[in-house]
């Protein structure tokens, strides 16, 4: 069985109320191999029509949705972690192949988000609110939790299955329905994850999906119904301050998961080979198309030669091709658009001043592909330091005291995800404390995980998923005051 064959002509469709159906007038997009620029396939291509009905689903399922026993809504969750994790290998080929990341790390990317599921699974059943005798008495409190109601989940195309079920998991764990509009780039794994959902047991009309191209036309009309109470959206920070201001007519509850500029701090005292260790798994995942990517090195000056030439070999020890190919370590970029502005970047930092240890030169076609690349000596000011690369490229700068090191991993916009490597135990706190980033990773490049709370401050966003937080995202709280006698 081939990727695409896990998900047959039938399901290449929109899901509205449980049933897959061709677009208002039949229209169509193409999905396009990244590898080759080939066409996948064809999906339906939503109108802002389809996505109202796909709405009118939600919105008359959540009723009896939300009357679900906790215990059913959670069985279905881990029925979808085990079904999940039986698919794993095709589900994977069908990411690799619409996406462009290897088949290794799909499957990675696989195992994380079905963890999404088992987590939700557990904590659907430890939804509470609390009794308590009033402080001056007389009276009783209580608190009860609510689910939200309709969502509206706005899903990226660098993580098109977890970023599903990180949404997706805690929504139905709180008794919520929702439309989904994946990424026009990778809309395929969501509808083979909507399938396999349907095919657990999810009750129909709870999540409906609608592939589009005519995102703005869909979103808006979907966020000026009053009906809708939720949105959450993981993407580029441009497109989120649209959403915001979009959702601010019907108050409606928010979770923005926005863009990065991730500081990779290597401090004097550090272990420099478990530092490049991290780093290639903080730079290197998913082709460096992640908003958590480290984006500024700032080694200390003393290590900075030795973990410049060490990345440098490693970064240049990777091989490139098609996801699916055997022995490639790095698949291509995204799309044509992606390569230009990398190699923009590279082009603007090797001007103002930096040298390329390795990479640094786009290969011939076909395909959307860049090199690993190393480059050190990088101006602090470049805009490759002020810019999210979303590629493939390391860019090492170099710093002096603690002090300096945290004022410049500070000084960006952004505040989602930070590293830090250090053996001293009391820098380690001293910096934790004072980085201005909702995650930071100490002695580590991977920090994500689906009992932790996701999410990043000022232009990175607000909320969190993931963790005991996330399911707070999709609850309403109702105090009800009681009598004494």
């Amino acid at each position: 069985m081939t990727g695409l064959d896990i998900l047959p002509p039938g399901r290449r469709q929109l899901l509205i109320g449980g049933s897959w159906q061709e677009a208002s007038g039949g229209k169509r997009f193409d999905v396009v191999d990244p590898a080759d620029g080939s066409v996948l396939t064809t999906v339906a291509n939503a109108s802002a029509g389809d996505a109202m009905d796909a709405l009118d689903a939600a919105v008359a399922a959540q009723v009896d949705w939300a009357r679900t026993a906790p215990r059913e809504r959670g069985e279905i969750l881990r029925r979808a972690f085990d079904r999940l994790t039986e698919q794993a290998d095709d589900i994977a080929e069908l990411m690799s192949l619409e996406m462009g990341k290897t088949v290794a790390e799909a499957k990675g990317e696989l195992s994380y988000g079905a963890e999404f599921f088992r987590w939700y699974a557990e904590e659907a059943v430890r939804i509470h609110g609390r009794w308590m005798q009033a402080p001056a008495g007389g009276s009783r409190l209580l608190t009860i939790k609510k689910p939200v109601g309709p969502c509206f989940f706005v899903t990226p195309w660098n993580f098109p299955l977890a970023m599903g079920t990180r949404k997706i998991g805690p929504a139905i764990a709180a008794g919520c329905t929702m439309v989904i509009k994946p990424a026009a780039q990778t809309p395929l794994t969501m509808l083979a994850l909507a399938g396999l959902l349907a095919d657990v047991g999810l009750p129909d009309g709870v999540l409906n999906i609608v592939t589009t191209t005519a995102a703005g036309e869909v979103g808006e009309a979907v966020m000026a119904d009053d009906r809708l109470r939720k949105v959450s959206f993981t993407g580029s920070t441009g497109v989120g301050k649209v959403l915001v201001r979009q959702s601010a007519d019907q108050l409606l509850r928010v979770s923005m998961e926005l863009g990065g500029n991730a500081p990779f701090i290597v401090f004097e005292d550090a272990d420099v080979d478990a530092a490049v260790d991290g780093a290639m798994i903080a730079k290197m995942r998913n082709m460096g198309e992640a908003c958590t990517s480290a984006n500024r090195f700032l080694v200390h000056t003393s290590v900075a030669e030795e973990f410049g030439d060490k990345l440098g070999k490693r970064m240049g020890a990777l091989t490139v091709g098609r996801g699916q190919d055997e022995g490639v370590d790095v698949g291509p970029l995204i799309d044509e658009k992606a390569v230009e502005s990398v190699s923009q970047l590279v082009t603007d930092a090797v001007h103002d001043g930096a040298t390329v240890i390795t990479g640094g030169t786009v290969p011939d076609g076909p395909g959307y592909f860049y090199p690993p690349t190393v480059l050190v000596d990088v101006h602090p000011e470049s805009a490759i330091n002020v810019e999210e690369i979303f590629g493939p490229v390391a860019a090492i700068t170099t710093f002096e005291t603690e002090a300096e090191a945290i004022r410049r991993a500070n000084d960006t916009d952004y505040g989602l995800a930070s590293y830090v490597y250090t053996r001293d135990l009391a820098r380690t706190i001293r910096v934790a404390e004072s980085l201005d980033f909702g995650m930071v990773g100490i002695n580590t490049g991977l920090i994500s995980n689906p009992a932790a709370p996701f999410g990043g401050m000022k232009a990175s966003g607000f909320g969190r998923e993931g963790g005991f937080e996330g399911i707070e995202e999709y609850l309403e709280t109702t105090y009800v005051a009681l009598p004494a006698g």
